[in-house]
């Protein structure tokens, strides 16, 4: 379970500063899947940044599985999964390779980084990618070697930053299936989105963010009711747009 309590982050620029997040508080349980939805520029990957223990919230509190971030980052990083924002895997390496580095980075041994790879390799319908280099890989498959990486040593939360972006229709569905089965596993899955077809697919519950802050979190008929839609897309237009939402 991921609990993000009252999480505010600032960036200061040339002409002043920029509140990313103004407050975002909700709870990710086990065996479902929270959305992070939301317009670009949203706060959505600051807050996942800040979940992963990349950035240290000005203020507010992460707790992940009891853990508390602030006491023990390093104690929260050993039982994530991430797929952050950005894609990069090491070119010179073959996607095997690239999993087998982030498992010795766990301390996984060689016999338990070979039964991970294998199994994510069958999840991922990595077999024919798995012993090529990395280098000319298509957006899809540096996905999806960056997700085998990210979850050989078989964390029980998992973090991804729009995990669909760039993926050609037959990828995409793949990867769905690939977010059900961890759900169905009992894993506590977040991730973030702009894009509303995805979330409606996949999430168990959605946390829709505007301007840094939390607008409303519910289950897809839970939004609907609320302001009163039967699309979801209208009734995320409604929930940034209204000033009633944006108080919430």
């Amino acid at each position: 379970m991921i609990i993000a309590r009252q999480l505010h982050k600032a960036f200061k620029t040339r002409t002043g500063t920029v509140q990313a997040v103004d407050g975002v508080d909700f709870v990710a349980e086990d065996g479902r899947i929270t959305g992070l939805l939301g317009p670009n520029g949203a706060g959505k990957t600051t807050t996942l940044r800040m979940l992963y223990t990349l950035m240290r919230p000005d203020r507010g509190e992460i707790e992940v599985d009891g853990i508390q971030a602030a006491e023990d980052p390093a104690g929260v990083r050993r039982i994530l999964g991430v797929l952050p924002d950005a894609r990069g895997v090491y070119k010179r390496l073959t996607a095997r390779e690239n999993i087998a580095y982030f498992g010795e980075l766990h301390g996984l041994s060689r016999a338990q980084i070979g039964e991970r790879t294998a199994q994510l390799s069958a999840a991922l319908d990595m077999d024919d990618i798995l012993d090529r280099r990395t280098e000319g890989f298509s957006q899809g498959q540096r996905t999806k070697t960056a997700i085998a990486r990210a979850l050989v040593h078989d964390p029980r939360n998992v973090i991804l930053d729009e995990p669909t972006n760039g993926l050609d229709v037959m990828t995409t569905r793949a990867m769905r299936e690939f977010l059900f089965r961890l759900r169905d596993e009992g894993r506590c899955v977040v991730f973030s989105s702009h894009i509303m077809q995805e979330v409606a697919a996949l999430c168990d519950r959605i946390v829709i963010v505007a301007q840094g802050r939390v607008v409303a979190d519910g289950t897809p008929d839970e939004l609907r009711a609320r302001f009163g839609e039967d699309n979801l897309e209208d009734a995320f237009v409604r929930a940034i747009g209204s000033e009633e939402g944006l108080l919430a």
